[in-house]
């Protein structure tokens, strides 16, 4: 059955309830259970204005249309007279669907379309969060709603605060991004098919090493040729920066410098020196966390058409802590993805990067080290050291941030810098492809559009 899913009634108190109480005998309870309807009263200073809409099933439209109603075939003709009155009425006075209103439809829209389970946006202005809000489940077994403070597994945008951790130490002359990872690490690290070519950790934060995953990338074992014969796996076949490969190990192995170099455990690093300065909740170790906090990760799969619960996207990290070795066992934490933070907290981090390095008067690491962080040096992609450029997301915009693909989560964190303006969007599992190539997906896609035309815009 199709409804107009968002509209605005700007006529009385009266109206309002009386068109409410002719949508709601149009069905059954069972039916209005299953098109999960909502309803609400907003009163004004002069007690008139009234916002009343209706969630799901999802169409949406810019001007309130209450016409569409009287088609329907189970609606009395009193009732039909009654509606198509207001309408007129409405179209008369040329009442539109506030921003808010319509934005929420859109989105509703677009997540219905991707089956989308659960999301959280957030829209960042002139260094304030504009838009905050949470859509869909946060379980689907609880039905518990997803709130804007519930905490995501926001896979590679942690790969940022890595680097922001290694810039750090560059500044106080710990560390050199023309340092040679092999001789950083503790055992050599060299492109066997280039063997006299070092490898620095400025090529491995930009994903220009020639290191590869794959051997895989959850230990430093997967390249150490004291630990594995099949080392040699590791590489690509052309030099040292030569070429570009997104490879989650050149993360890991730059967490594991990063340790070694702060003296001290990668999650508390990260904890004391970034996250606490700049006042937000979050973390590498799960441990450390509220998991009453932590929104459930779906993965899609294609062949069943179903979504299963991902609960390895929180697993406990005790066990690897007890034979914890100081900058070698560090991709326990996945520094290349392990970030745990709320989308809303997520958005006061990228006003960090959108200010080239600070935030509400706290400075987390120099302008020109956090330029360096957005300077491109790979074209094909865009990227810089945990920051690419897009020219793809919102047409005629450049933005810069990073995405995340994870356990079904999609997360994505995108900044303009000169135009002020950043935007935040975390799913915790949807059914989508990617049309606009390989970094952004489908429903990402859509969702970006619909926030710039109608917040940011």
């Amino acid at each position: 059955m199709s409804l107009l899913t968002a509209f605005v009634v700007w006529y009385s108190t009266g109206a309002q309830k009386t068109i409410y109480f002719l949508y709601k005998s149009c069905f059954s309870a069972a039916e209005e259970r299953s098109i999960n309807c909502k309803a609400f009263t907003r009163a004004t200073e002069d007690k008139q204005r009234v916002i009343c809409f209706f969630i799901q099933p999802i169409m949406f439209a810019k001007k309130a249309n209450l016409s569409k109603f009287a088609h329907m075939k189970r609606l009395p003709l009193l009732y039909q007279a009654t509606l198509s009155t207001v309408a007129l009425l409405l179209t008369a006075a040329g009442v539109n669907a506030q921003p808010s209103t319509r934005t929420e439809a859109e989105i509703a829209a677009i997540m219905a379309k991707y089956h989308a389970i659960g999301a959280s946006v957030m829209v960042v202005k002139d260094n304030h969060i504009a838009y905050s809000k949470s859509f869909g489940l946060k379980d689907t077994t609880t039905r518990e709603p997803l709130k804007p403070t519930d905490l995501f597994r926001i896979a590679s945008i942690s790969k940022s605060f890595t680097v922001t951790g290694i810039m750090q130490l560059v500044e106080v002359g710990k560390l050199s991004l023309d340092d040679d990872v092999g001789e950083l690490i503790g055992f050599r690290i060299r492109n066997p098919n280039f063997p006299n070519s070092v490898i620095t950790l400025r090529m491995v934060l930009s994903h220009r090493s020639s290191i590869s995953d794959k051997n895989g990338y959850f230990t430093l074992d997967a390249f150490n040729p004291d630990k594995n014969p099949d080392w040699e796996k590791a590489y690509n076949d052309y030099a040292p920066d030569a070429g570009y490969q997104y490879c989650n190990l050149n993360f890991n192995l730059a967490g594991a410098i990063l340790e070694k170099y702060a003296g001290e455990r990668f999650d508390h690093h990260i904890r004391t020196r970034i996250l606490q300065p700049l006042g937000l909740y979050g973390g590498y170790n799960v441990d450390d966390l509220d998991s009453s906090r932590f929104a459930t990760l779906y993965a899609y799969s294609g062949n069943t058409k179903q979504f299963t619960a991902s609960p390895a996207a929180y697993q406990s990290r005790a066990d690897g802590l007890k034979d914890y070795q100081m900058g070698y066992s560090t991709p326990i934490f996945s520094p290349t993805g392990g970030m745990k933070m709320s989308a809303e907290d997520l958005a006061k981090y990228m006003i960090m990067h959108m200010n080239y390095g600070e935030a509400n008067g706290v400075r987390i690491m120099s302008e020109a080290n956090s330029r360096e962080m957005q300077r491109v040096r790979s074209a094909e992609s865009g990227y810089g050291m945990a920051l690419r450029t897009v020219d793809n997301l919102i047409p005629g915009k450049k933005l810069i941030g990073h995405e995340g693909i994870a356990y079904g989560l999609y997360s994505a964190m995108f900044f303009q810098p000169e135009e002020r303006f950043g935007i935040v969007v975390i799913t915790n599992g949807c059914n989508t492809g990617f049309s606009n190539g390989d970094v952004i997906n489908d429903f990402l896609h859509a969702m970006y559009n619909s926030i710039y035309q109608n917040i940011v815009q």
